[in-house]
């Protein structure tokens, strides 16, 4: 076994745990009985797919107080299936095991917190999001349930973006100062559709962006496709009209991750002599299109521009202020931070700020792990990563080699979270229910194609007599 492989807990297997576990066995055993008498639950999966959906399909209409009673629900209802599963019965990857190392973290962050309170209440929202992580990537593992959640939040995605292109074509008022008074863009309308934010709303469609391209060559059927093209352009021009410019650089970053995905994917297809300048032809392409379009439309030009003047826009002004008070944050407490959530950010921060520069987050998700909890927090995050991408890069070679289509959705799970964390350099609506939700919903789609390593050579066999 190689530093790699152990790095990345490619050979880590839980199944045995199952059977050798006290606890497991005591409480386990009279919950699978109960179970197997039980009408509902022998739709177990089936109910949390539609607990899920409703989730998703609700989440950019209605308070995050009603989101947050449906992540209790399904939290509780994750616990409910875990115990009454049968040991056979596992779905836990490498991946849930880096989940597990960053929540006790955060756990003990929160212990050693000098606004224990707040940062309990943190507590509890990382751990309703972390569960909901666990219930999509049980659910998400079987392929009809999986595509059942991606369409539904790609059909409430087009609504919102629809309603966010009516804003535009109407000219919607701003509900707060969103661009430098003194910018030739300060009358310009930025759409928010019904997230009331443009910078939220573009961190909300960059999956959005990514899933309707990926169903253009997953959905079959003429009607679909069509639907899956009309979704995509529609998402798409929303996101470019939130003006958001962390919200294009995640739309840029992902759509760029998904074309060397599928240039990977289609260049088996390609004569031997296109597959050397497949992924430069790509990349160059996709350059001459950004240049073209900064160069050629004067609002983009000016707003790409503002990213680059330094304190001479207020909002970069802003954004520098308080990632200079953040770090004077992390530097008091470098090891495990102030504890998670805004309630400890809250009540820390002032401590720390500018005069005139009061902030409720750090505005760079990489700046918030690291002053919620520590460089140990931030380094188990960098791990958490490396396994997940890992993952996904396995899977996505297995799957090439059997011709699987499902792969589409692996890639655009990989290559939304490459977006959305470049969005997060400059930004945090990560922690935003609306879409913190779809993160996960990201990391669980990856973890929902592991195979246990037990398993894999029978999947194998079994796939390559399929193919044949």
């Amino acid at each position: 076994m190689t530093l790699w492989q152990n790095l990345t807990l490619e050979n880590f297997s839980l199944y045995r745990w199952q059977d050798a576990s006290f606890f497991y066995s005591l409480i386990g055993r009279p919950a699978r009985v109960w179970r197997k008498s039980s009408f509902l639950l022998q739709w177990g999966d089936a109910l949390a797919a539609l607990l899920i959906s409703l989730f998703f399909a609700l989440a950019p209409f209605v308070s995050n107080d009603l989101l947050g009673v449906l992540l209790i629900a399904c939290a509780g209802f994750w616990i409910l299936l875990t115990l009454s599963d049968e040991p056979q019965i596992t779905g836990v990857s490498p991946i849930h095991l880096l989940v597990l190392l960053y929540w006790s973290i955060a756990t003990t962050a929160t212990a050693l917190s000098p606004v224990k309170k707040a940062a309990l209440i943190g507590l509890i929202k990382l751990t309703l999001y972390l569960l909901l992580f666990a219930l999509l990537a049980r659910v998400l593992r079987i392929n009809r349930f999986r595509s059942w959640i991606i369409a539904v939040y790609l059909h409430v995605s087009l609504i919102v973006s629809v309603y966010g292109m009516r804003q535009w074509f109407f000219k919607a008022e701003a509900l707060a100062t969103w661009t430098d008074p003194e910018s030739p863009l300060a009358k310009m309308t930025r759409v928010y559709s019904y997230l009331g934010n443009p910078n939220l709303l573009a961190g909300y469609l960059v999956p959005a962006v990514v899933f309707s391209i990926a169903a253009i060559f997953a959905w079959r059927g003429l009607g679909p496709k069509a639907l899956a093209v009309t979704m995509a352009v529609l998402n798409g021009a929303c996101l470019i009209l939130t003006f958001s410019r962390g919200g294009w650089i995640g739309f840029v970053v992902s759509l760029g991750a998904l074309a060397l995905f599928l240039v990977y994917w289609f260049s088996v297809k390609l004569p031997t002599h296109w597959r050397t300048w497949a992924l430069p032809g790509t990349l160059m392409s996709a350059a001459v299109l950004l240049i073209l379009a900064v160069v050629f439309i004067e609002p983009v030009r000016d707003r790409v521009l503002s990213m680059f003047v330094g304190r001479g826009d207020s909002s970069n002004n802003f954004r520098i202020n308080v990632w200079a008070a953040v770090q004077e944050m992390i530097r008091a407490r470098p090891i495990l931070g102030i504890g998670p959530g805004n309630n400890a950010f809250n009540k820390i921060y002032p401590l720390y700020m500018r005069p005139r520069f009061s902030a409720l987050s750090a505005y760079s998700i990489w700046l918030e792990i690291a002053v919620e909890t520590g460089f140990i927090g931030l380094s188990c995050f960098m791990w958490l990563l490396l396994v997940t991408f890992n993952q996904a890069r396995l899977q996505l070679v297995r799957m090439r080699q059997a011709g699987n289509t499902e792969a589409y959705w692996l890639m655009a799970a990989s290559a939304t979270m490459i977006g959305m964390l470049a969005h997060g350099f400059v930004d945090t609506v990560w922690y935003r229910p609306e879409v913190s939700s779809l993160w996960w919903m990201m990391v669980a789609i990856i973890a929902s194609y592991y195979i246990p390593p037990h398993r894999q050579p029978a999947f194998a066999l079994s796939t390559a007599e399929t193919s044949a």
